[in-house]
């Protein structure tokens, strides 16, 4: 046993024990959270907007800060841009997180002295966790690659800014700059085919132990390694053991991932955002991934069938149930207050507090009233999937509103590794998994209001091609699953295998 992972053994064990002491007073110390926001927020421009001079418990917190996105908080923002103090916490941020809005262009997202801890320990304590738990501590001895952002910084009204995975990379420990991958010069590439390329080149001939990033642009780098080398990813890289991931759900890439791997390896999944870090698999042995409950962090929850309403009801940890749709809500020592992240989350276990991600608020199909969610067109394709033995690269779904003669339907653009031998029998086996996971779905099916899903087959690397076109690929981009409207649909059809 090397030095590092000698000394990583012992405190991994520390930090584990004491992750499962926090399991047990979540709810304890989510109230705690809650009391010390408060205490700091009500001397900051927000607070003294929001009178949380007056709120000392969660009702009237509640009343005091309604639930906003971004757009809402750009005039705070555009505030510390102009170098005022305490404006959204004590103080200016360290840093600010620039990532892609929906609606708003980029977005700026404060990174406090306070918050800063929520993104490098919680990525640390997933690795710990899965150290302790599966005696794995050999991998700390070898390479890691972490696939991300540019770390160069620029700077917006004197603050240092970029993307998240860019800033994080400048909080790496000392002790683990060695076993790092890629070198700086690298990570400072910013076209996504040139930075892979110099990454595989830096790669190839390591002991890489753990392999880091997105599924589809770890995917990306395993296809390149293959392609030069004519060998399965586990055989080039024999003591490749764990690979973390998180940005999406794993799922749909799980089969080609593993497959291009060429054996079993061990993945610790995460839920990081430019806004926090919520979440990460903590066990080996259990679905979910274990709220950060203890990390300046204090979460809400709104129920599914409240969020479209202008006053949706709101609850914290302690009212949450299993097998519920909840959007999450995030008030943080970052100054994020009634944020609406755009995440759907649902509860596999309450003891502890486990989730599992379902999808995005803005990211689903309701043209017809179906409201269809991420989680159940993952779930649909991938057990058709499985059961045709199927491999699916990439995929997603948009209404088709046929105005003229014939009725509606779903149009799912597929990119396949592999095709099925009878679409329309693998479309049918989609459409029935979709009516049994929606029940507004299926009355709309058996009603006669929509005909049956059609998959439309996009061509090798078309979603690549697409993610390029619009600048996007690469770093912590991602398709989304579902659109209610057909502008990625109308983008991507000159990639579909009919042009």
């Amino acid at each position: 046993m090397k030095i590092k992972s000698f000394l990583a053994k012992p405190f991994a064990s520390i930090v584990h024990k004491n992750i499962k002491k926090g399991m047990l007073t979540a709810v304890a110390d989510q109230q705690a959270i809650l009391k010390n926001l408060i205490k700091v927020g009500k001397s900051t421009q927000f607070g003294r907007d929001h009178k949380l001079d007056a709120v000392s418990v969660y009702e009237e917190f509640q009343h005091a800060i309604p639930v906003r996105d971004y757009e809402a908080f750009t005039s705070y923002v555009n505030m510390i841009k102009e170098g005022k103090h305490n404006v959204l916490w004590k103080g200016v941020p360290i840093y600010f997180a620039k990532t892609s809005g929906t609606t708003s262009g980029t977005k700026y997202i404060p990174i406090t002295k306070d918050s800063i801890g929520n993104h490098i320990n919680s990525a640390r304590n997933a690795l710990l966790c899965y150290m302790a738990e599966t005696g794995n501590h050999q991998f700390a001895d070898g390479k890691m690659i972490f696939l991300s952002g540019s770390p160069e910084l620029e700077r917006v009204g004197g603050i240092p800014t970029g993307r998240l995975s860019g800033i994080v990379n400048h909080h790496v420990p000392r002790y683990l700059r060695k076993n790092q991958l890629p070198d700086y010069e690298t990570n400072c590439i910013e076209d996504w085919e040139t930075k892979l390329n110099k990454i595989v080149d830096e790669t190839l001939g390591q002991d890489m132990t753990l392999i880091s990033g997105i599924p589809p642009w770890v995917q990306m780098y395993f296809d390149e390694i293959i392609k030069r080398t004519g060998k399965p990813v586990g055989e080039v890289f024999p003591n490749f053991s764990v690979m973390v991931y998180g940005g999406v759900n794993f799922e749909p890439y799980k089969t080609k991932l593993l497959q291009s791997i060429g054996r079993k390896i061990d993945g610790i999944e995460t839920f990081p955002a430019s806004e926090g870090f919520f979440a990460f698999q903590d066990t080996q042995t259990e679905p979910g991934l274990l709220l950060n409950t203890n990390s300046g962090i204090f979460f809400e929850f709104i129920p599914e069938d409240e969020i479209s309403k202008e006053h949706p009801k709101r609850i914290s940890l302690k009212d949450v149930k299993t097998g519920v749709n909840y959007a999450l809500i995030i008030n943080s020592n970052a100054g994020l207050w009634g944020y609406n992240i755009g995440d759907m989350v649902k509860f596999v276990s309450t003891d502890p507090y486990r989730l599992i991600v379902t999808g995005r608020t803005k990211h689903f199909i309701s043209a017809f009233g179906e409201h269809v969610i991420g989680e159940e067109v993952e779930h649909s394709l991938m057990k058709a999937a499985r059961e045709e033995n199927i491999h699916i690269t990439e995929f997603t779904v948009a209404p088709y509103v046929n105005e003229g003669e014939g009725k509606s339907y779903h149009e799912w653009f597929i990119e396949f590794d592999n095709l099925p031998e009878n679409m329309q029998a693998f479309s049918a086996k989609v459409d029935i998994n979709l009516r049994e996971k929606n029940v507004y779905y299926d009355d709309l099916i058996a009603g006669n209001i929509l005909q049956t899903l059609k998959i439309t087959p996009v061509r090798k690397n078309g979603f690549i091609d697409y993610m390029k076109s619009i600048g996007k690929l690469g770093g912590q981009n991602k398709v989304p699953r579902l659109s209610n409207d057909r502008n990625i649909a109308n983008s991507l059809a000159q990639w579909t295998e009919k042009n």
